[in-house]
């Protein structure tokens, strides 16, 4: 028996899902690597302060990266997990700025209104197919990275 009927959901509605939730996966897995290589080479004197920030956001993307690929498996469908196949459908760019502190930290949260915009998309396809499950975790990141764009707002001033 497939996961769809197993969990209550229609076959076409996981398959859309799971389409929508590759695409955030490619997005979230550019962002990740994005963090990484600021957190890497973070430059001048808000290295000490930055570098660990940055470390702990990538940990936080990692676990989210998982849990969407998980959650693409749920619903029958195989995740993406090539940065090739990532590339091509992600919003989010490879960043070559990662050593300023400014840029650096515009270009997360940039990355966060493409994740963020791309979960508020998925809680209304999920809602409509009533998909708890992924509605729940989208619901979840939108209210931790909310907040998360207040502090890197703050940070810069804003």
């Amino acid at each position: 028996m497939k996961n769809a009927n197993i969990i209550g959901l229609k076959e076409t509605d996981c398959k859309k899902i799971a389409e929508k939730l590759n695409i955030l996966l490619a997005n979230y897995s550019v962002f990740y690597q994005n963090t990484r290589g600021s957190h890497w080479n973070i430059k001048g004197d808000q290295f000490f302060t930055l570098h660990p920030k940055f470390e702990e956001l990538y940990n936080s993307l990692v676990l989210k990266i998982d849990e969407i690929a998980e959650r693409i498996l749920t619903l029958g469908a195989t995740p993406a997990h090539n940065y090739s196949d990532y590339l091509k459908v992600a919003t989010i760019k490879e960043s070559k700025e990662v050593t300023d502190a400014t840029k650096s930290v515009e270009n997360i949260l940039s990355s966060f209104k493409v994740v963020i915009d791309l979960q508020r998309e998925l809680l209304d396809i999920t809602d409509q197919a009533g998909d708890e499950g992924t509605n729940s975790q989208m619901s979840d990141y939108i209210t931790e990275q909310e907040k998360e764009v207040w502090m890197y707002n703050s940070y810069l001033g804003k």
